[in-house]
């Protein structure tokens, strides 16, 4: 008997160079959203016969658009129609010329935000404080994983790899882990208008981290969910899975995965501005559990007190002190003014909901 065919993810070496098709002088226009669950980003393609520039002036040129909502847990099947709104246009990394991406949000069809839109109860939030001009700056960690088992890069399948330790911003084979898919990821947000501004290596093998900023406002939400999606999208070509779990490996000596979020206004750039951020920390201390509640799922598991985190159970802060929920810079102390860094995130965090919290605890009464 003949055996049966085996089925890989890995793509034909006879493809179609698709790419160099001419496109008749239409636009293709990737639309993507949040689904249902944490984590769950969604797209789909939609043809344009006018261009749109990259950015937000010209968001009202896009059509809205629709999907089914009871296929990302978002609706019921009697009423399904989620509508999805434009909010922020890319350039396409992907399939390149005058071609994008479009970021978007979800709506019922009475255009009441759905649950899991976090992103308008953010921009309610960005708008009530814009005179105070709220800076961000958030430091994504992930890890890679092989593709077929789920177990990282760099560690022998079913074992681990050598102690932490020649990893962080580490070089050479062995050490820096999966460098190609974090090159092919920075370039492309470079392309696409991502305000991507560094990545290294972290301290568990496989482990990598990318920073965004810095952004005002909604942006800062808008782009690291962008850059979150192209992470994705990268992966597919490389056959590996991007974890951001904040502890994906739970046992033995390893550290986790954050979401360190940087953060200033106008009062602490401002002379003076270290007496503003200390009256911050004592509102953020007050607001401790609140924020923890909504800074990620699973974030006890990392914040530990070990491996560069503070205790998940009380709140704390200290100059270079990575031991603490809150640092502040040696330069923002020297000066006297600047900005801190939340280092209670997790690396699964929602942006918006963090961005949001930080503003309205730290610049309301």
């Amino acid at each position: 008997r003949t055996a049966a065919p085996t089925h890989t993810s890995q793509p034909s070496q006879n493809k179609m160079d698709y790419k160099s098709l001419d496109q008749g002088g239409k636009i293709q226009a990737e639309y993507v959203w949040l689904g249902g669950t944490l984590w769950d980003i969604r797209s789909k393609c939609r043809t344009l016969d006018f261009e749109v520039k990259p950015g937000y002036e010209d968001i009202k040129k896009l059509p809205e658009w629709n999907y089914d909502g009871s296929s990302t847990e978002q609706a019921p099947g009697h009423n399904s129609e989620v509508i999805i709104k434009p909010c922020k246009v890319y350039r396409d990394p992907f399939r390149g010329g005058k071609n994008i991406i479009v970021l978007c949000d979800t709506y019922d069809n009475k255009g009441n935000a759905l649950e899991t839109n976090k992103r308008a109860a953010c921009v309610a939030a960005m708008n009530k404080y814009k005179a105070e001009e709220p800076w961000f700056g958030l430091e994504q960690e992930y890890t890679m994983l092989h593709g077929d088992v789920k177990w990282p890069l760099g560690f022998p399948k079913g074992g681990y790899a050598g102690p932490q330790g020649p990893y962080y911003c580490g070089v050479g084979t062995g050490n820096a882990i999966g460098r190609e898919l974090v090159e092919a990821h920075y370039r492309a947000c470079l392309y696409a208008g991502v305000k991507i501004s560094g990545i290294n290596a972290e301290v568990m093998p496989s482990q990598w981290e990318f920073q965004v900023g810095p952004c005002e406002g909604i942006e800062m939400g808008d782009d690291l969910w962008f850059a979150r999606y192209l992470m994705l999208r990268c992966s597919e070509y490389y056959n590996i899975r991007c974890s951001f779990a904040p502890k994906p490996i739970e046992e033995g000596d390893w550290n986790g995965a954050g979401c360190h979020s940087n953060f200033s206004t106008k009062g602490t750039r401002a002379e003076g501005g270290m007496k503003v951020i200390e009256t911050m920390m004592a509102k953020l201390e007050k607001n401790h559990k609140k924020h923890i509640a909504a800074y990620g799922e699973d974030n006890e598991k990392r914040l530990t007190g070990k491996h560069e985190t503070a205790s998940i159970e009380s709140f704390s802060f200290g100059v270079a002190n990575r031991g603490c929920s809150v640092r502040i810079p040696t330069s923002t102390k020297s000066a006297g003014k600047g900005y801190f860094e939340d280092r209670r995130p997790a690396a699964n965090c929602d942006p918006y909901t963090v961005t949001k919290l930080l503003v309205e605890t730290c610049l309301g009464e």
